[in-house]
């Protein structure tokens, strides 16, 4: 997300090379869904780059590459895995937690290949699991069964909250195009382990967005009393203004937690000089 072309200008220094984009975007957020490395693994120099980017608090939420989750649906991954394995080391302790996306279609009758993947991860990395198979919300016998394969293996259940998103018909390109592509699933607020992700889609309305999302920061707030170390993602279907509402929701969470540290102040946007 930090190469969004929408951000250049608008939050960002415009021109800004690629390689300096990660950057800027750290200095609104302390956090990152990796979405491209589900299309392809990165390569050495690529990683190398984030890691002289970033701070080594900065957190990378990677999602696992397609052949892995979607092509292979978790069997016979070992080669694919180990090779994208290697490739992020080099992030150490930047990264936070290995997202494991599944398809929609990866249904009850997929658990086991699921239990046999995450016992075959290395310990040394978290995990973070988001299925998107109605079954898991909408029948008690199976959300109770995927809790406890993820307490087995201290993996984390995402949250995907797009009821702000499907609240009320359309009203822009982008949420059009949101409603046939994102999932039409349940809010659920419950955290399997201390470092809960929760990914949340609002509206191309930013007053929508932040209407929203109220009931979160209750919720984000009740974990980080409780110690555990959240990590939330603020959506819109367009995201043009998404690391601002990003640090609003930080904001507003702060009011409720009054020592969580701050955000760290962002670049100017103005124009990038050699001076």
């Amino acid at each position: 997300m930090w190469t969004h072309a929408a951000w250049l200008g608008r939050h960002m220094p415009n021109p800004l090379p690629q390689r300096e984009r990660l950057r800027a975007y750290s200095t609104f957020c302390n956090a990152v869904e990796g979405n491209t490395t589900f299309y392809a693994t990165p390569s050495p120099d690529t990683v190398r780059s984030w890691v002289e980017q970033t701070s080594p608090d900065f957190r990378f939420i990677l999602k696992l590459p397609r052949p892995i989750t979607h092509d292979r649906r978790l069997t016979n991954v070992e080669e694919p895995l180990r090779a994208f394995l290697n490739v992020i080391e080099p992030l150490g302790p930047r990264m936070h937690a290995l997202w494991v996306q599944l398809p929609p279609s990866f249904g009850p009758g997929d658990l086991g290949a699921l239990a046999a993947f995450l016992h075959q991860l290395p310990k040394d990395h978290r995990y973070a699991v988001e299925v998107r198979h109605p079954a898991f919300f909408e029948a008690q016998r199976w959300d109770q069964h995927l809790t406890r394969l993820l307490n087995d293996v201290s993996a984390e259940w995402v949250t995907f909250d797009s009821t702000t998103l499907f609240a009320s018909p359309p009203t822009s390109d982008g949420e059009r195009e949101a409603w046939m592509k994102k999932p039409r699933l349940p809010r659920r607020a419950h955290a399997l382990t201390a470092h809960p992700v929760v990914r949340f889609i609002g509206r191309d309305d930013e007053a929508r967005t932040i209407e929203g999302w109220q009931p979160w920061l209750d919720v984000v707030a009740g974990w980080l009393h409780e110690g555990k170390s959240p990590t939330v993602f603020i959506h819109t279907p367009d995201n043009v203004n998404a690391p601002i509402l990003a640090r609003r929701f930080h904001d507003e969470v702060r009011t409720r937690v009054p020592d969580l540290a701050p955000l760290p102040e962002p670049i100017p946007a103005g124009p990038a000089t050699l001076f």
